[in-house]
């Protein structure tokens, strides 16, 4: 199996591309032939290490998190899915690896691709389209209505969030960079905001929900423009310790979290919100829920750039230099 292996932690990490055997494919798996995998911003914080504490990766390791492809695989429990159907997913997160030619994936965090998508719009999708759903409405309960604030709206998660919030019937705004304003409105923003000429916490106020991509000083902004009972998710903030609970992590990374997020936490706390740090988990189920409205066109895929194959390190540089333009950029398999 050719793919993309990370050797060590650390800033001058490097990837090769490397013969491994084919992934063995247990009673619940699908065997899943990658037509196309998502870059995310993950996959170059995994390889720099810097959720050591909490994902304590193995290396060398094969990255990607997200990939669309077909099954050419099935294990004996499967019940979903038979060879030759067409499939997207973000795999879980102890089983990542989509940088290459196969993969096996837990039936229950694959999906039937949607019909409407071509492999590299629909291996754009899983990670972020299921992060905002997670945030939007497993967490916050997004309802019509409601005065929703996505940041970079422009961006991989942002893209998505903005119209899945719109699609909710929420009231959306988002901030972006001054070229990006006709896409965020082409998206269904009601209000954008020109991070390099405004400053959001001027513009808005008594919002419902934020949801923070940034972290540091823009979440604690996103603080101050939230109404009495509003919550702010961010995935780029401290995490909490309801994150430590859900991941089940030891007592010492439990009190680490209470510490990280601690003035967090309490400046949220003291005016009256609610400070919620998200990482998404896979999930088969939302993406089938996310289908309808990614075929009805409510949320369609904003792809950058697709990459070939061998030039998956040029594609992880792209993103990491902030090189993107819009939207997810995508590696396409041979």
């Amino acid at each position: 199996m050719r793919a993309f292996m990370v050797e060590k932690y650390g800033d001058q990490a490097g990837m090769r591309d490397g013969e491994q055997p084919d992934p063995q494919v247990g009673a619940d798996d699908v065997l899943v032939k990658i037509h196309a995998a998502g870059v995310n911003p993950l996959d170059f914080k995994i390889r720099n290490g810097d959720f050591k504490a909490f994902l304590p990766y193995r290396l060398p390791l094969v990255l990607g998190n997200d990939l669309a492809g077909t099954v050419v695989e099935v294990g004996p429990s499967v019940t979903r899915f038979a060879v030759g159907d067409e499939v997207y997913a973000r795999p879980d997160k102890d089983r990542i690896g989509t940088f290459a030619e196969l993969i096996a994936v837990r039936q229950d965090d694959l999906a039937p691709k949607p019909a409407t998508l071509t492999m590299a719009e629909a291996a754009s999708l899983p990670l972020v389209a299921l992060t905002a759903w997670q945030a939007l409405v497993e967490r916050a309960h997004v309802q019509p209505g409601q005065k929703v604030l996505i940041h970079a709206g422009a961006g991989g998660l942002g893209s998505i969030a903005v119209q899945l919030a719109k699609a909710l019937g929420a009231h959306v705004a988002t901030t972006v960079s001054t070229a990006k304003i006709d896409l965020a409105e082409d998206l269904g923003a009601d209000i954008v905001v020109d991070y390099r000429t405004q400053d959001f916490e001027e513009v808005f106020d008594g919002y419902d929900v934020v949801l923070d991509s940034l972290g540091g000083e823009n979440l604690a902004k996103s603080l101050r423009v939230l109404k009495p009972g509003g919550m702010a998710i961010s995935v780029a903030g401290p995490p909490d310790p309801a994150f430590a609970r859900e991941l089940g992590l030891n007592p010492v990374f439990r009190l680490a979290t209470t510490a990280l997020s601690f003035k967090t936490r309490r400046d949220a706390k003291r005016r009256g919100v609610t400070y919620s740090f998200l990482f998404m988990r896979a999930s088969g189920d939302q993406l089938r829920e996310l289908t309808p409205l990614i075929d009805a066109g409510k949320v369609r895929p904003v792809v950058d750039r697709v990459f070939p194959f061998g030039e998956t390190l040029q594609a992880m540089e792209y993103v990491e230099k902030g090189r993107a333009k819009a939207g997810k950029v995508v590696v396409s398999m041979p």
